[in-house]
């Protein structure tokens, strides 16, 4: 039994459409990643009174890093799927942990995000630094498991989704490896030996992979890019 697939007339071919917006967003959440962890006015490693006593001081650049969290929210998953897109079809096992991965990790970020969203409510609402502290101290379990899923998920993901970009050589092998070792270098930054301009190095090489992934897509042809419209 065979089964006739036909392109449809008269309706609009969004594929061209589709390939800029691509191309457009998937440098935007790890830029908006490297800009927020340079501004961020605490070190991932602070305990929480002394990310209190920061956020207090700063409150101005806790708000500009709740946006930038914001833009990446809604940027990072659709950059991770157009890589995985070009990526799959010549890498297709590693492609698929990368994704299995990354996608969970980020979709994590809301729940890791409420602390600094508390922080921030807590010191505008005019709240003392011991309540805020212990505001801080008390989060629900499933933060803990968020911050499981985001950290396998965006490190070990994003070192699967470079290595899935050096095989299946949909873009020039220096790219593949900046997206390799950006995320080590953000987990060092952030962990290991705080330094939020390492950091924005880290998620800056990230971007600049993802960007050279959307100049390729730019590239494509829209029949290379997806099939068209069926009747």
């Amino acid at each position: 039994m065979t089964e006739t697939i036909t392109r449809t007339t008269g309706s609009a071919d969004v594929r061209g459409l589709s390939r800029w917006t691509a191309a457009v967003i998937l440098p935007i959440g790890p830029a908006a990643v490297a800009l927020l962890r340079y501004f961020l006015p605490y070190d991932t490693v602070d305990d929480s009174s002394t990310m209190t006593s920061k956020v207090m001081a700063e409150p101005g650049r806790m708000s500009l890093v709740l946006w930038l969290g914001f833009i990446a929210l809604l940027t990072l998953v659709p950059a991770a799927y157009s890589v995985g897109r070009m990526t799959r079809r010549r890498a297709p096992l590693l492609t698929a942990i990368a994704m299995f991965l990354v996608v969970p990790g980020y979709l994590a970020l809301p729940w890791l995000a409420g602390t600094d969203q508390l922080l921030w409510s807590g010191t505008e609402a005019g709240l003392d630094a011991n309540t805020i502290t212990r505001l801080a101290e008390t989060p629900h379990p499933t933060v803990a498991v968020a911050g499981v899923f985001f950290v396998l998920g965006h490190v070990l993901g994003t070192i699967l989704l470079g290595m899935a970009m050096w095989r299946s050589k949909v873009v020039a092998r220096w790219a593949a490896v900046a997206v390799i070792v950006s995320q080590p270098i953000h987990f060092v930054a952030a962990v290991i030996i705080p330094n939020h301009t390492l950091d924005l190095i880290g998620w800056g090489l990230q971007a600049v992979g993802f960007a050279v992934v959307g100049w390729a897509i730019l590239r494509l042809r829209n029949d290379d890019w997806d099939l068209p419209a069926v009747a």
